[in-house]
């Protein structure tokens, strides 16, 4: 056996281990299930220019990314897309939300959506903080 320490590892490699850390989490896991969800604005040409993505499984919506274009930013279209990925988690049996974002993010923009830290990674990535941030989901 040989211990190799790979700088720049293959895409394969990392999707082989990603992979196979799955099988094992699925294996033990309490829920059978986890599908991805988003929520999308294009506008009149067919671009997207704001838009959620991320994940339900069990009791929880795990929000991955959050976007709202430059040119709408400040007219609402964060929040209506938040509350758009929130409904649509509901319907399927969400409780819960999770997230998190940098602190030259959007903190704000979700805690006035009812969202709280649960922990603060310091020194993220040398100087910065990484919050993450929870509410729970009411119909």
């Amino acid at each position: 056996m040989k211990i190799e320490v790979i700088e720049n590892p293959e895409a394969g490699l990392i999707a082989f281990l990603d992979e196979k850390i799955a099988e094992f989490n699925w294996a033990h896991w309490e829920v059978s299930e986890r599908k991805a969800i988003a929520v999308k604005l294009n506008d009149d040409k067919g671009d997207v220019i704001a838009g959620a993505a991320g994940r339900t499984f069990g009791d929880w919506l795990m929000i991955n990314t959050l976007w709202v274009s430059d040119a709408l930013r400040g007219q609402q279209v964060g929040s209506k897309i938040l509350q758009q990925i929130e409904q649509a988690a509901l319907a399927r049996g969400c409780n819960k939300a999770l997230l998190d974002t940098l602190n030259f993010q959007a903190m704000p923009f979700y805690e006035k959506h009812g969202y709280q830290v649960q922990w603060t990674q310091q020194g993220y990535p040398k100087t910065g903080c990484r919050y993450y941030m929870m509410k729970q989901l009411s119909a």
